[in-house]
């Protein structure tokens, strides 16, 4: 996430529209999708913490190449790389929480597992931008580079040993896909986070347009999106485990409303204005991945490392199909048109959690 709050700077030092400066997002989804089942299936029998530690240094080395990035092109090149460490670290951790903690534990313990890719998706934007803002772009990836770097130390020190009980198969991943509750699901995902990136990968440029803000209002303003966001993520946490379809109804419902609204808010009541709607955008979005993957977990609760990697998979093809339109959009209608896209995409979020399969309230919980 971090180059969503960069594009800017980054588009103006490379000398590239907002649009191609999107591409770094984009392209990172792709990869990632694509990595998040391959090397699920590729990785057979081999130790958890082994493969985890060596993607993590994929994601050492990528980011230090953004920092020395001459050109689009090799930073193009970086994120590919941040794409394939992405991909493969969220599939393989999104499971291991049954392994970590006793059986009593294992819901929570899931749900702390994922508490950190909300964070990830609501904390790298602001964080991105406020270090962009006191050291440059490319500061922001040194200290992403420096993070990763004590993770992968983290992860070799603290980490048991976790040889796989067995392989995942092609067969198994795509036998989960006449399930209807799953399909359902991926659908889900599908809409709301290609919904989001379509809208939210341009927020600075919009909130600079609509309501005038300065660089480092946008920060600040970024800033609220994070803090509400980690809030909405043990909400909507709460929530799904007992009520998967009215929690991810009534997300839904408040993610359309607040992002179709950030730009009359923003003309009517200035920066504050937007600001307000973008933390209410963030309170809802926040709660967008532990409920999606909540969902699917109660769809597949015999095949939890299959059904990440399709979740994974889809989430991060949105990531990259939501920033791809989006530009697309920006370039070609302006600020109004990502943000209507944004809350379009949303609102079919909505009918298809009101119309679609959802699992039993027991599953969810068992799962």
């Amino acid at each position: 996430m971090l180059p969503v709050g960069l594009l800017t700077p980054i588009g103006r030092d490379l000398g590239v529209s907002d649009g191609t400066a999107g591409l770094t997002v984009t392209v990172t989804g792709m990869v990632a999708a694509l990595a998040a089942p391959v090397l699920t299936l590729l990785i057979g029998r081999r130790d958890r913490r082994t493969v985890l530690a060596a993607l993590m240094g994929t994601l050492t080395v990528a980011n230090l190449l953004a920092v020395y990035a001459p050109n689009v092109a090799v930073l193009l090149v970086a994120r590919v790389l941040v794409g394939l460490g992405m991909g493969g670290v969220w599939a393989i951790a999104s499971g291991l929480a049954v392994r970590l903690v006793p059986e009593r534990r294992v819901a929570a313990a899931t749900s702390l597992i994922f508490s950190g890719v909300a964070a990830a998706s609501v904390l790298g934007v602001p964080a991105g931008a406020l270090v962009g803002e006191l050291g440059g772009w490319r500061a922001a990836f040194a200290a992403m580079a420096g993070v990763c770097t004590v993770v992968l130390v983290a992860l070799v020190v603290l980490l048991p040993l976790l040889p796989a009980p067995g392989a995942v198969r092609l067969g198994g991943v795509l036998g989960l896909l006449r399930r209807p509750p799953l399909r359902t699901g991926l659908v889900l995902v599908a809409l709301l986070v290609t919904g989001h990136f379509a809208a939210y990968t341009y927020v600075r440029p919009v909130l600079e347009t609509v309501a005038g803000a300065r660089p480092g209002q946008v920060g600040t303003v970024l800033l609220a999106f994070g803090v509400a966001g980690l809030a909405g993520n043990f909400l909507a946490g709460a929530g799904a485990a007992r009520a998967p379809r009215a929690t991810l109804l009534a997300i839904c419902a408040v993610l359309t409303a607040a992002v179709l609204l950030v730009p009359p808010m923003g003309h009517a009541a200035g920066v504050l204005g937007a600001a307000a709607l973008v933390a209410v955008w963030g309170l809802a979005y926040g709660g967008v991945s532990v409920s999606t993957q909540t969902w699917l977990m109660a769809a597949a609760p015999d095949a939890r490392e299959a059904a990440s990697a399709l979740f994974v998979a889809v989430f991060n093809a949105a990531i990259a199909l939501g920033a791809l339109i989006g530009g697309l959009a920006a370039d070609g209608w302006g600020t109004g048109g990502v943000i209507g896209l944004g809350g379009g995409l949303a609102a079919g979020a909505l009918l298809a959690a009101a119309l679609g399969r959802s699992p039993g309230r027991g599953a969810a919980a068992t799962g």
